[in-house]
């Protein structure tokens, strides 16, 4: 499945904290596509809210592939790692501080 292919994470501006469900079989499938709706999803958050991206478990920890890509791609944020889902996912919330 391309990314073109892919529904959309969102598709309006979240005035409140929010999760965003990373943790399709696309997801695992194209690492490349989880990256593009993660940033789609904090573009798409608020000032002084947060989104929590649950990512598939499938890349790993999230530190080693989509931090750098969120805050090259979106500058005000805040990047935590909040736990590992029992699911096998990973969990990370982006607080977005003000908009750059």
């Amino acid at each position: 499945m391309s990314s073109t292919d892919a529904e959309p994470i969102t598709d309006r501006l979240h005035t409140g904290s929010w999760s965003a469900n990373l943790e399709q079989p696309e997801h695992a499938a194209d690492r490349e596509l989880l990256v593009e709706q993660a940033i789609e999803a904090v573009r798409h958050t608020a000032e002084g809210t947060h989104v929590n991206l649950v990512t598939h478990g499938e890349h790993g920890h999230p530190d080693g592939y989509l931090y750098e890509a969120l805050r090259e791609a979106i500058g005000g944020i805040d990047v935590t790692y909040v736990d590992r889902c029992g699911c096998g996912g990973h969990v990370t919330r982006v607080f977005v501080r003000d908009r750059q």
